[in-house]
């Protein structure tokens, strides 16, 4: 008898690589099973006069053998485990009484009082595998399931690794500043982490909710001696890596958008230490869009480009075409040019950029403390200094400053 409410079923995980496994029917069941048990490695036979176009393909590509009949006593000679699925009960009776006498795990789609095994509702992520058993209920089995292997994917349900493991670097950005914008696989990545070397324009409300044992750095605060800050950075992630520890380099933004990730990235690969960059919502979007920029609008711009600020245009050190951005028709994004805006704009105007050209300052973009403050090239300089406009700030740049739903609010 399988398991009641009295006796619950024993779970446990069967290694199915290279044994036989038959699977009698080749309808909807067969083709929503068929895929686990030839993830599994098992050597399939499945017995049916005929199947779904899927399970016919999975035949096709030689992933299963299709013996195209009814099911006949003897099928299960030398099978470790069978799933019984068609729509003749007498069938399915018969084909599980061999499996009985045989001592073969026997799970019956039709009847699950009557098998003797059943079916768990299973779900992987890196590397674990969740199976769920609730008997008789498998809408609820599958409810728990997702439960569980969302909660593990987002970093709520938190599953440390205890055993060793070999030396590993997260680059996680972090998004623009609200901690719901960051990506699921950077939560759980986060939640997951014995060390966080943090940035001070990532989301700080997340390293609060790491766990107290978590080791959290500030970047800014790393003694780096006669290294300069970055090399720093790149020699606590090695040496806290090669600890054993699991690592997450948490960044403001996306890592590669002037984040100086990659730079990260490759003192990592020299070192040895295998790292993953894990992709953040850029401010250049995100900020604007939160203040109710479009970056592009149809009919306003079909561009937009985003350029780091840090440096002047005057700056011998300065990459930037400022000559060339004055002629683009489309949306301007500087990041890092608060304190460089007065000369951005003169170089901009210079080059023939139209001085009236709407311009936005979006100071703490996305947190409780976003403002935006609206002037134009004309006039940026003396507003950021009379409005007291401070990092981090994004600044936009173009006719798309004047869109948004403000524009139609109150249109029919």
């Amino acid at each position: 008898m399988a398991g009641t409410a009295e006796q619950p079923a024993y779970p446990v995980g069967l290694r199915l690589s290279g044994r036989r496994v038959v699977v009698i029917g080749g309808g909807q069941v067969a083709q929503r099973r068929l895929p686990a048990l030839i993830a599994a490695g098992g050597d399939i036979t499945l017995i049916s006069p005929s199947a779904t176009a899927s399970v016919e393909a999975m035949a096709e590509a030689g992933e299963i053998r299709w013996e195209r009949r009814r099911y006949e006593e003897g099928d299960l000679a030398g099978a470790w485990y069978v799933l019984v699925a068609t729509p003749d009960k007498e069938a399915n009776d018969r084909a599980s009484a061999e499996a009985e006498r045989a001592r073969i795990w026997c799970v019956r789609a039709d009847d699950a009082e009557a098998a003797t095994a059943w079916t768990p509702a299973t779900g992987r992520i890196e590397g674990v595998t969740v199976a769920v058993v609730t008997g008789t209920d498998p809408r609820r089995s599958a409810a728990v399931r997702d439960a569980i292997v969302e909660g593990l994917r987002d970093g709520s349900l938190v599953a440390p690794q205890h055993r060793a493991r070999e030396p590993f670097v997260a680059l996680v950005g972090g998004g623009p500043g609200d901690p719901d914008l960051i990506t699921v696989r950077g939560r759980r990545l986060l939640a997951e982490a014995d060390v966080v070397i943090a940035d001070r324009l990532g989301p700080r409300d997340l390293l609060d909710e790491l766990p107290p044992h978590v080791q959290v750095i500030d970047a800014a605060k790393i003694p780096y001696g006669r290294f300069m800050a970055q090399e720093a950075i790149n020699n606590a992630l090695i040496e806290h890596a090669k600890q054993g520890k699991s690592v997450v380099r948490l960044k403001g933004g996306d890592p590669f958008v002037f984040g100086r990730g990659m730079e990260e990235a490759q003192a990592l690969a020299e070192a040895g230490i295998a790292c993953t960059v894990v992709p953040g919502i850029s401010s250049s979007i995100s900020v604007p869009g939160a203040a109710g920029i479009p970056v592009t609008h149809r009919g306003v711009a079909h561009e937009f480009t985003v350029v780091s600020g840090h440096v002047a245009p005057d700056d011998p050190r300065s990459l930037v075409d400022w000559a060339s951005l004055a002629k683009l028709r489309g949306t301007l994004v500087i990041l890092m040019g608060v304190d460089k805006i007065g000369k951005i704009a003169e170089a901009l105007v210079a080059h023939g950029k139209d001085p009236d050209t709407p311009l936005a300052l979006v100071q703490e973009g996305t947190t409780a403390a976003q403002r935006r403050v609206d002037a134009t090239l004309a006039t940026v300089a003396e507003t950021v200094r009379a409005q007291d406009v401070r990092p981090p700030a994004v600044i936009v740049i173009g006719d798309v400053v004047g869109e948004g739903p403000h524009k139609h609010a109150g249109t029919e």
